[in-house]
């Protein structure tokens, strides 16, 4: 009797990679590649038999019952067709994707396209949390059908961020920029970031001053020295940060304190030198901390960016491979729950690193706060029930450094608590009262494996050791050095990834699953921008935001967002009718299309267009337009200028000076600094959409784009000298032959810095190298050095050949495999991505997607 064979179908390569380590030999496991069918996305997807219809290029009949309009997108039906034929072969097949919602659909669609039934082939869903055998066989053994509840409410999300989006989009394209967007969850968050934002802007700077003061305690054995702080004069407590407005600098009402200036802090510094040192009081007390809960979709992508510094996105792919390899559990969950396999493998793992003082008395269990979590199967932790040691599991670069957090963090949660001991001591001198503060650490528990990430600097030195001399009430105290203290009040700090998705978690926007591909929305419309590891919004941002406010606030209200959350929900749990919701929200009474159609004729296009800030005086304009922010004043005849502000400037960076400044050099006009000696052209300083910049010479229709150079940031345009100017447009240098290829070596400013090249090979320059003097035996010494990791973010696989007298090759990038061509990445069709066929592309195929893209 013939063999019976099973498909089993999942969404990547690898993951079919690793569960085929589980499964018998007749048990195929092929991927779908992601989803299978998708709303058009353009125009050119709609199928011919749709086009002409009002609803097809929103791809939902709105007029019968909102019914999708799916279709099989580019580089699929390749897919589809091979999957049809294994199904073919089949017994049974088995859907074993992703366990959420997502994969639930993936699950339902592929049994739409491939219609196993007509087959007669049996169709069963089997689900599990981690790639393990154990997992595996387990999930084997009770398969089930699919879940239509988490169908639909997949499909009603997709459905409602499509009527927002495709309903306000044109929109805003209308009355502001074409290009532009909204979203349901992406605009909410937009909003908190622009808040913050205008927060910055509306803050004005208080300043106050105390005092330092280096003692020892000659009474004691110790002869170590310790730093106290002022902390009050006279019985009156002295300021600090917290009590001025963090947005006015104004002190808050009802602080009975001290605010000193310089000149009273100098005074009292002097006072106090003679006068006699004693401590009046010394308080200690016991303290204990827990170590935190394990690791859900948001804390992960929190930590990682706090410790890793990876976006969210980069985040939960990296844990996606760890999960494909079969070495975390699942990670888009909701639940800090641990079961009883991870507990016992996690106390098992501490006893034998750390001994038995280290497990906490009782085993940890964990429950999540959130009533409306979906997701929830098991906190995200090491696989299995025997975790593999960081050092064990052959990986390196990032996805070690995630694995790492993430054993760390499921070991402390089994580990026993930290406990300190925190000590105060009060010295008087004279009329002031000055405070040193002392923490041990009287036995270090959990903290000995992990201590959680801050995302305020000053958080951080909680957990560190400060240790004060064995001194008691009444001792005298010996003064070796003062200092006086400035201090000055810092605006609202920006958002980081890692806050930010903090604050849309505690505000129910969206869900952890989403708020990566929320922010790399907002990356990629251009509406934020990174400055350091803070989230900025361009002008931009702003005004698309501004223009929802005055238009639709309700719909990037927090609450109506969160509650929106709640509805879907509720879907998912069978507890709601769908159409009735999707049919209020969109043509009801107060839908978002009535409201549009209602609108759209009031709404002024020139009006939609300017930002309103306060640091710009009434006559003049901030406008966002086409090819950026720009500003709009009059000369002293009256004239109208307009004039770029440089993208690099966030909002509240912008100050009522820059704004003049700009101003005055348009007006100007370009006045050469001088001219340059060699080719006897003018050289010029400008301001431009992307900055200050020099230029070599005027625009003409021989020479449409002259030379140009940037300024260095901090650098004010005005100041700019001839000098300066030409050793800018020195840029780039070429600094000789490499003595091997005989190929020019060239010293540049790029994106992230300076920076040597030699056909093709770029290295960042040290923090010596100066890269308008660097010569060819320094830069050959750089480019002879193994390069460095941390920047090296995509990996050769291998050479393809040359298309068209360029080299070509193929290389595994942050966002997976693509063709380097000359000095062009181009991405390869989905198809093409899968290890096998990786393996077989050849400089012909590499030839013809070079000539497509």
């Amino acid at each position: 009797m013939e063999e019976e064979k099973y498909l089993v179908i999942v969404e990547s390569p690898t993951k079919a990679r690793t569960i085929s380590r589980f499964l018998p030999k007749n048990f195929i496991v092929e991927a779908s590649i992601g989803h299978v069918r998708d709303l058009p996305q353009t125009a050119s997807d709609v199928p011919k038999k749709y086009k002409g219809l009002d609803w097809a290029r929103l791809g939902i009949d709105v007029e019968h019952e909102f019914a999708p309009l799916y279709i099989t997108p580019k580089g699929k039906g390749k897919i589809i067709n091979e999957l049809k034929r294994k199904m073919k072969e089949a017994d049974a097949v088995y859907l074993a994707t992703d366990e959420d919602r997502e994969g639930e659909s993936i699950s339902w669609h592929l049994v739409q396209v491939l219609k196993p039934e007509k087959k007669k082939v049996a169709v069963k869903r089997m689900v599990f949390h981690e790639i393990t055998k154990k997992a595996i066989s387990a999930a084997l053994e009770d398969t089930r059908d699919i879940d239509m509840n988490l169908v639909k409410a997949q499909e009603t999300r997709r459905i409602l961020d499509r009527l927002y989006g495709f309903t306000l989009s044109p929109l805003i394209w209308k009355k502001i920029a074409y290009g532009l967007s909204a979203g349901r969850v992406q605009s909410p968050g937009l909003r908190m970031i622009v808040e913050r934002e205008r927060e910055r802007i509306a803050f004005r700077k208080a300043v106050y001053w105390d005092i330092k003061a280096r003692l020892s305690a000659p009474d004691t054995k110790s002869p170590d020295q310790f730093d106290a702080k002022l902390i009050s004069y006279k019985d009156t407590r002295l300021a600090s940060g917290k009590d001025f407005n963090s947005i006015t600098g104004e002190l808050l009402e009802g602080r009975n304190v001290l605010v000193m200036d310089e000149t009273s802090a100098r005074k009292l510094e002097g006072d106090i030198k003679t006068a006699e040192w004693k401590i009046i009081d010394v308080s200690e007390k016991e303290t204990t901390s827990r170590p935190s809960v394990p690791f859900i979709t948001s804390t992960l992508q929190q930590e990682g960016n706090r410790k890793l510094n990876l976006t969210a996105r980069e985040t939960m792919r990296t844990a996606q491979k760890l999960y494909e390899e079969g070495l975390i559990t699942y990670m888009r969950t909701d639940s800090p729950t641990l079961s009883s396999e991870a507990i016992s493998g996690a106390r098992d793992t501490v006893e034998s690193l750390y001994g038995k003082e280290y497990l906490s008395d009782k085993p940890r269990q964990y429950s999540s706060k959130d009533e409306s979590a979906q997701e929830a199967h098991e906190a995200i932790r090491p696989a299995g029930s025997q975790f593999t040691h960081p050092d064990e599991t052959g990986l390196s670069g990032k996805e070690k450094a995630l694995y790492e957090i993430i054993w760390k963090r499921t070991l402390a949660t089994q580990m026993a608590d930290a406990k300190k001991s925190s000590t105060t001591v009060k010295i008087q001198a004279g009329d002031a009262v000055f405070q040193a503060n002392g923490t041990k650490i009287l036995f270090p528990g959990f903290l000995k494996l992990y201590v959680e990430g801050k995302d305020d600097p000053d958080a951080k030195k909680e957990d560190r050791e400060v240790i004060l001399p064995d001194v008691k009430e009444g001792m005298g105290c010996e003064l070796h050095e003062t200092e006086s203290l400035y201090h000055e009040t810092k605006p609202p700090a920006r958002y980081t990834e890692a806050s930010l998705i903090q604050n849309l978690e505690k505000q129910g926007i969206g869900r952890p699953s989403t708020y990566s591909s929320i922010i790399s929305t907002l990356f990629d419309r251009g509406y934020i921008r990174k400055i350091a590891n803070a989230l900025a919004p361009t002008f931009t941002g702003m005004g698309v935001i501004q223009f929802l406010e005055n238009n639709f606030h309700y719909l990037i209200e927090y609450g109506f967002s969160s509650e929106m959350e709640s509805t879907l929900d509720s879907i998912a749990s069978g507890n709601m009718d769908r159409l009735q919701y999707l049919k209020d929200f969109y043509s009801g009474k107060n839908g978002i299309r009535t409201r549009v159609d209602q609108r759209e004729d009031d709404i002024k296009p020139e009006e939609s267009r300017v930002i309103n800030l306060p640091q710009a005086d009434k006559d003049v304009e901030i406008r966002i337009g086409r090819f950026g922010p720009y500003i709009i004043a009059k000369d002293s005849d009256g004239n109208k200028i307009n004039a770029s502000i440089p993208e690099e400037i966030a909002p509240a960076d912008l100050t009522k000076e820059d704004i003049d400044e700009i101003i005055e050099l348009q007006i100007k006009g370009p006045e050469p600094l001088g001219e340059d000696p060699d080719s006897g052209e003018p050289v010029y300083c400008l301001i431009g959409r992307y900055g200050p910049y020099v230029q070599l010479g005027q625009v003409t229709e021989e020479v449409p784009k002259p030379k140009r150079a940037g300024i260095p940031k901090g650098r004010s345009p005005r100041d700019v000298t001839l000098e300066e100017a030409l050793k800018y447009l020195s840029l780039p240098r070429t600094l000789g032959e490499h003595p091997e290829s005989g190929k020019e070596v060239v010293a540049n400013v790029g994106r992230f810095g300076p920076f040597v090249v030699h056909d093709g090979d770029f290295r960042s320059l040290k923090k010596d190298d100066d890269v308008y003097s660097i010569e060819l035996p320094r830069a050959l010494e750089i480019l002879a050095e193994e390069k460095s990791r941390g920047r090296q973010r995509s990996k050769l696989i291998r050479e393809l050949g040359e298309f068209d007298k360029k080299k070509v090759a193929l290389y595994d990038g942050k966002y997976g495999p693509y063709i380097k061509y000359g000095s062009k990445n181009i991405s390869l069709p989905d198809e093409k991505k899968t290890d096998e066929a990786l393996k077989e592309l050849t400089i012909e195929e590499a030839g013809k997607i070079i000539k497509k893209k």
